[in-house]
């Protein structure tokens, strides 16, 4: 597909939007607030950029309720780990809700075996929170597992870190923007591409007091990283700027298509209404589509004969998104 340089930005978005119809976790669809914002930039001296990067990273601590930040170029999964290794320490109790809190895990473990701060790892399944007892240090969970398409209940996860004596780390990668309650986690990660609708790139780590791990990897080393001591991710944070003008504009396009979804497959829904993420859904048939152009979202784990589709196909269409994009999908 060639570029028009006589288009407007606005007109290249759309065409590029009209080419590809997306079922999956994030990116979004392509928004003209993501190129609006684009910019040269630098992490030093850049006066310009350094205002606009302050505002971005004050505007997310806003969103999640907490104090402070670290931004790094990564993705979701890099950004969890940082957090596990910088954060955990002493009695880990993973809940597991599929495969990206199994990813947890596997980063518990390794930071276990490599860093020693963690003493030792536990996992329950997540349908097992009410019957969980014991003291741990820290309690590791993936508020949003889209590999089944669950949301968890962040009150009784909330109840169980006091029950326990835990503090509460969250991957928020598929949560963050979209579901309330991130406040209530002591940290959290996430990435820039899902429910912040930005370009990918930029992973974040959200806290309210410093880590006491000291972490000799100079990449690992989230105090490096608020240092600004390398390269950060200055174009995906570029993206971010204008889409947080308009914010709740293109949460709205996202809970018009998840509810439209939702109603067109209401008899084949996996879970309860209030186990359900604004992100994504499971459903218990398998789902295809009528187009090539449309991508659908392949977990990594999914049982045969059940599905995951996700909501982020229409944010570029704002409070004007009506779930159109759902009449591409078809019963197998």
């Amino acid at each position: 597909m060639q570029v028009n340089e006589k288009e407007t930005i606005s007109q290249f978005v759309a065409r590029r939007n009209a080419s590809k119809e997306l079922f999956t976790a994030g990116p979004a669809a392509l928004l003209s607030e993501n190129l609006h914002g684009l910019m040269p930039c630098f992490g030093r001296g850049d006066e310009s950029y350094l205002k606009l990067e302050s505002q971005v990273l004050f505007d997310l601590c806003q969103l999640s309720g907490h104090q402070k930040i670290a931004r790094f170029q990564s993705s979701g999964s890099g950004a969890m780990e940082i957090m596990i290794t910088n954060f955990a320490y002493g009695k880990v109790l993973v809940i597991d809700t599929g495969y990206y809190a199994q990813r947890a895990q596997e980063m518990a473990e390794y930071a276990c075996d490599n860093y020693g701060f963690i003493a030792s790892i536990d996992s329950a399944n997540w349908t097992d929170i009410d019957n969980i007892s014991g003291n741990y240090d820290w309690i590791i969970a993936c508020y949003t597992e889209t590999s089944i398409g669950l949301k968890l209940n962040i009150e009784k996860l909330t109840e169980l870190k006091i029950k326990l004596g835990a503090k509460l780390m969250l991957d928020a990668t598929a949560s963050i923007g979209l579901e309330q309650g991130h406040n209530l986690a002591d940290v959290i990660s996430y990435s820039s591409c899902k429910g912040l609708f930005g370009l990918t790139g930029a992973g974040f780590v959200a806290f309210n007091n410093p880590p006491s791990n000291e972490i000799r990897s100079f990449s690992l080393n989230i105090i490096n990283h608020l240092d600004k001591k390398m390269t950060g991710p200055y174009h995906a944070i570029c993206s971010i700027s204008k889409v947080l003008e308009n914010y709740k504009d293109f949460q709205v396009a996202v809970k018009n298509t998840k509810d439209d979804f939702c109603e067109r497959y209401k008899e084949n829904l996996v879970f309860k209404l209030d186990q359900q993420p604004l992100l994504c859904t499971q459903v218990s048939i398998s789902l295809g589509a009528k187009s090539t152009k449309s991508v659908l979202y392949q977990p990594r784990t999914i049982a045969p004969g059940k599905s995951v589709v996700c909501h982020l196909g229409e944010v570029h269409l704002g409070t004007q998104a009506n779930g159109l994009i759902n009449e591409q999908l078809i019963k197998l």
